[in-house]
């Protein structure tokens, strides 16, 4: 990364919501390394306190995006730039929980929207999905200008809702805001549990010595991309003219196939059990997934860099130094599928 538009964040006062997630800490630290004064706002329900980077010009505030008496303790900070990374996380909890995931990735959306108009916000940053907005039927590689009516999820609905919202404060309001849309990101930060990604979790069982679960025949394809990645994404999008009032696909542009990625990571952790074949979830009907991401490159000069082996050792070393941490925080509850559960139980 060149440092000219980190330069832009210098002093500036930043919100991150979500930002004890994995992407969320991440963009934190590299804000805060830029020189941002960084306002974290989560309430810890899928992330963790400790993984919000303890340093002088980062405040976490722990609370709802829901909640009015939080939103104004943040927003009276008068951050310039909004990043909406917290979102209820993601299409099987959605599927188990259809009014929180609106009232959250909806409301929470609208009110956060309401609160950058009337503070004067300079940028908001919204965090879209690519594995949503574009259903099942959209030709690959996927491009911005194909969107689906026909979604199969909840959370897909109501991301692209959170866009729908975006385009009318950027119109009525003048909000300057920009729609990147994320694709199947993994990388240090995030923790394992029953609603969280395969790479995560493939990778505690895998510590574990337990043999992965691949849903279908493993055939199906992911654009697992990694959070750098998608960090320096995001600081251009915060800062460069040529994004706002745009969506564009944050991913890696490349393929791989869920089996290589279990096969993988048993070889990286030298997890000798191998993997074991479970049933597709009734939502899961993307087969192949690949991101064309040559409009972000275009609009802020976004490449991704990190290929997905080099991406997994990276992972996997953050999972061994944080190890007893991730153990005490990896949540698989009584919701958890029944593959899911099997595998939490063996785990213990």
């Amino acid at each position: 990364m060149t440092s000219n538009y980190l330069d832009d964040f210098q002093d500036k006062c930043v919100l991150v919501t979500g930002g004890a997630g994995a992407i969320g800490s991440n963009l934190t630290r590299a804000l805060a390394s830029a020189g941002a004064n960084v306002i974290v706002i989560d309430d810890l329900s899928s992330a963790e306190r400790w993984n919000v980077p303890s340093l002088a010009n980062v405040l976490l505030v722990e609370g709802d995006i829901l909640d009015e008496v939080k939103l104004k303790r943040v927003f009276f900070e008068r951050p310039r730039v909004v990043y909406h990374l917290a979102a209820f996380f993601a299409n099987q909890n959605s599927v188990d929980h259809p009014e929180k995931d609106l009232f959250v990735n909806g409301m929470g959306t609208l009110r956060l929207l309401e609160y950058s108009v009337f503070t004067q916000v300079e940028r908001f940053v919204y965090a879209s999905s690519g594995c949503s907005i574009y259903g099942s039927t959209a030709p690959l590689p996927l491009r911005e200008e194909f969107m689906s009516m026909h979604l199969s999820s909840p959370y897909q609905i109501t991301k692209m809702l959170g866009e729908l919202y975006c385009n009318f404060f950027h119109h009525h309001h003048e909000l300057k805001v920009v729609k990147p849309r994320f694709f199947n990101s993994y990388g240090p930060g995030e923790v394992p549990g029953q609603y969280r990604n395969v790479i995560p979790n493939f990778i505690y069982w895998a510590i574990k010595g337990q043999a992965l679960p691949v849903t279908g025949d493993g055939q199906a394809t992911r654009d697992f991309t990694y959070v750098g990645d998608l960090v320096d994404g995001l600081l251009r999008a915060g800062v460069m003219e040529e994004a706002v009032g745009e969506e564009f696909n944050l991913g890696s542009a490349t393929e791989t196939r869920v089996i290589d990625l279990a096969n993988s990571i048993n070889r990286i952790t030298g997890n000798t059990a191998g993997v074991r074949f479970v049933g597709r979830r009734k939502w899961d009907n993307k087969t192949r997934l690949l991101s064309c991401v040559d409009k972000a490159g275009e609009l802020i000069g976004y490449r991704p860099s990190t290929p997905i082996e080099v991406g997994l050792r990276k992972t996997v070393q953050w999972f061994e130094e944080n190890w007893e941490r991730i153990e005490a925080s990896a949540r698989f509850g009584p919701g958890a599928s029944s593959a899911v559960r099997e595998m939490a139980a063996a785990a213990k």
